[in-house]
């Protein structure tokens, strides 16, 4: 799944070692503002060092794309939905290159017939 939006907040970096596994782990959350209708506002999570990095490379008021899956987690019998991003892409600067042609700089003075 891709979303993509105004990135408009990244909350607190969380860590802690796993107690199945004994291997440390870290998480970052970033809220992304689509331009959905209704509920606009999506929290996607960043789960790894590698993943946490990547998003930390984007600031606060960015265009953003994020490739994420989208599960269920199970804990006492109640069920919460997860998004997790695994890509995180700066759009920004994407858009301003893909609006370029080559034509737009060339006026009637310039064609040389």
């Amino acid at each position: 799944m891709e979303i993509t939006g105004k990135l408009v907040k990244k909350l607190q970096a969380e860590a802690g070692t796993s107690k199945a596994t004994g291997k440390t782990w870290e998480k970052q959350i970033c809220l992304v503002e689509t331009d959905a209708k209704y509920n606009p506002l999506i929290a996607i999570e960043a789960f790894g060092v590698d993943h946490v990095k990547q998003m930390n490379k984007l600031q606060v008021g960015m265009q953003v794309e994020i490739k994420c899956n989208v599960y269920s987690e199970e804990w006492n019998g109640k069920y919460f939905n997860k998004i997790r991003g695994w890509s995180f892409t700066n759009q920004s600067n994407a858009e301003k290159k893909q609006d370029f042609k080559p034509t737009d700089f060339i006026t009637s003075d310039d064609v040389p017939f």
